[in-house]
């Protein structure tokens, strides 16, 4: 769903890209409540991760095909703040080195596949983890249910903007249906990456899970009538060296599967239109699209200039692509981390506060 240059107009575009810069400025003070030691490097994986799944376009329909947004994924695993940063971090990598989504238009391109599937997402997730059963398997149902309401929203939110601001005279209705309805079948395979990742990650170390945290209950017993905790085992004094070197391990598998997706696996992925291209095309929204201001670069289109072998030049891309985008998500997410240790003092207080 990425939009290129042309599709909405200069003054739209400017103001999508002031609430684009608003939602990444809040986010970047709430993440400095997600972050800590464990989501850190988790938070910067999440983001190539993303980056990875969105260059695997998967068939929903004759001649379309579709692919992972990502927000609800980031939202569920590290937390809503945090998981617009990735999704951001994403698009801007996109945009400046593939030529993935208009530059004029990244401000769009963030609010409506940052933001608003994040946003709806994480609102559905947190509805349906207090109404359903506690447990992981509540974990995941509303994953999916979370993820897959994302995909159409987002829809509707890019339909709102070219209602508002669209460069072609095209019946808004008409875009209306056609996006919902390809984005409904889009919404499917995004909510089905989104529950096995998050399951996947819940059976390692449901710790990290973000949207998972307070689910678990301690065990209690009835002593003279009353509850009280079970006492923690014995060997709980050795579990932080263990969980750090399971978050490594997580870590690195996680970054593998990255570049093995990248690099490998999407060399067979859809050739077809994306949802966003097909009913541009079929209704005639992309007349007045524009070349993107990077499509000389090296990396234009997901394969390396002068690599005539179309397999090793888009293999090499995918996996230059998770590189960049891990070393830029952690960066930037290490930034936030520390920068929220720097605003408490050894005593855990808040630096200037009265207390």
């Amino acid at each position: 769903m990425h939009v290129p240059d042309g599709f909405i107009d200069a003054p739209v575009s400017a103001a999508a890209g002031v609430v684009a810069a608003t939602a990444v400025a809040v986010s970047l003070r709430g993440a400095r409540r997600e972050l800590d030691e464990r989501t850190a490097p988790l938070a910067g994986l999440v983001a190539a991760f993303i980056f990875a799944v969105q260059m695997l376009n998967f068939p929903v329909a004759a001649g379309t095909s579709g692919h992972l947004l990502g927000g609800a994924l980031a939202a569920i695993l590290v937390g809503p703040y945090t998981g617009v940063l990735c999704v951001s971090v994403v698009l801007l990598m996109q945009g400046i080195l593939f030529a993935d989504g208009g530059l004029t238009a990244l401000g769009v391109n963030i609010t409506v596949m940052a933001c608003v599937t994040t946003v709806v997402a994480y609102a559905v997730f947190r509805v349906l983890v207090k109404v359903l059963p506690r447990g992981r398997r509540s974990v995941t149902v509303a994953s999916f249910t979370a993820a897959l309401l994302s995909v159409p929203a987002a829809a509707l939110a890019f339909t709102l903007i070219y209602w508002i601001g669209g460069t072609t005279d095209v019946a808004i209705g008409k875009v209306a249906t056609a996006m919902v309805g390809v984005h409904v079948l889009i919404g499917l395979g995004e909510a089905a990456i989104t529950a096995l990742t998050v399951g996947a990650v819940i059976a390692v170390r449901p710790d990290l899970v973000h949207g998972a945290r307070g689910l678990r209950q301690r065990l209690k017993l009835r002593v003279n009538g009353e509850l009280v905790d079970v006492p923690a085992p014995q060997g709980a004094r050795t579990a932080p060296v263990a969980a750090r070197t399971s978050r490594r391990a997580l870590w690195l598998s996680g970054l593998a599967t990255s570049l093995v997706l990248a690099g490998v696996v999407s060399f067979y992925a859809s050739a077809s239109p994306d949802g966003l291209e097909k009913v541009a095309s079929d209704k005639g929204i992309d007349k007045n699209v524009e070349e993107h201001a990077a499509a000389d670069s090296p990396l234009a289109d997901y394969g390396v200039k002068d690599v005539d072998d179309a397999r090793l030049s888009g293999g090499l891309a995918g996996v230059i692509g998770v590189g960049v985008t891990v070393v830029a998500g952690s960066g930037i997410f290490w930034a936030v981390r520390r920068r929220r240790t720097g605003d408490v003092s050894p005593s855990g207080t808040a630096v200037g506060s009265s207390a």
